[in-house]
């Protein structure tokens, strides 16, 4: 059964996709849900692009301007505690590039609504867009993923649509370390996975990308991500020594 208090929103960050944004919102549109639209410190043609589609409707989107560029998981952080604080139970993250089917959306706010305490997060089927470097990269994270959490249920670390428990996660991110970049969506679904919260996959349709536009630092993001493998597996080998947490219901 549905949750009632459920209310949901849509939380994009943005980073000089300038060219995509507008067609992203407002393949949003027919849902219904507000939207938190993240500036993560953009250049001025996107910045007046974001401010442009706030100014239009004021009641379905919400800016918020971070004023220096953190990083991808620096502003789904800023959009989820920014959405928590307008009141929403759920934080349906949705990347600004059009990578995601809409098509794929009304699965996500339907698991949410009827378990509202877990986190829902999709698993990519791709279509032949899909750089082959970045999948075969892709799968070398999710082994050391499946040794980090020691199991395979984490099906996929890297996809960016997801529907948050906002409250849950919040505490989360206030209580532990999570990365600012790219490492920071395998982060968190390990570190969820380490408190036995509930986690619903899904699959969901991906595509390359509509602007051409990739923010993955080569050499930098893949040096934070080996680093962040590195801490989740040490932080793994010091929870064997531990009493093992109980399930937390969803």
């Amino acid at each position: 059964m549905a949750d009632s208090t459920v209310k949901p929103c849509f939380v994009i960050p943005v980073y000089n996709h300038e060219g995509a944004i507008a067609a992203t919102v407002e393949s949003l549109r027919e849902f219904g849900l507000p939207c938190v639209l993240v500036d993560d410190g953009c250049d001025a043609p996107c910045r007046e692009t974001l401010q442009r589609i706030a100014d239009a409707e004021p009641e379905w989107v919400h800016l918020q301007v971070r004023e220096h560029n953190g990083g991808k998981g620096a502003a789904v952080k800023t959009g989820l505690r920014a959405a928590l604080a307008l009141g929403y139970s759920h934080g349906i993250q949705v990347d600004a590039d059009g990578q995601h089917n809409p098509l794929d959306i009304p699965q996500f706010i339907q698991h949410s609504a009827a378990n509202p305490g877990a986190l829902v997060c999709g698993y990519p089927v791709y279509d032949q867009s899909v750089p082959m470097g970045r999948f075969i990269a892709r799968y070398l994270t999710h082994v050391w993923v499946w040794i980090n959490s020691r199991s395979l249920e984490i099906r996929d670390s890297m996809c960016g649509l997801r529907s948050y428990p906002l409250a849950r996660t919040v505490a989360l991110l206030d209580e532990e370390y999570t990365g600012d970049r790219m490492d920071f969506d395998p982060e968190v679904l390990v570190r969820w996975h380490w408190r036995r919260y509930g986690l619903i996959q899904l699959p969901v349709k991906v595509r390359y990308p509509v602007d051409g536009v990739s923010h993955f630092r080569g050499l930098q993001d893949n040096w934070l991500i080996s680093a962040m493998h590195t801490r989740l597996f040490f932080g793994m080998l010091l929870r064997l020594f531990r009493r093992p947490r109980k399930q937390v219901a969803a």
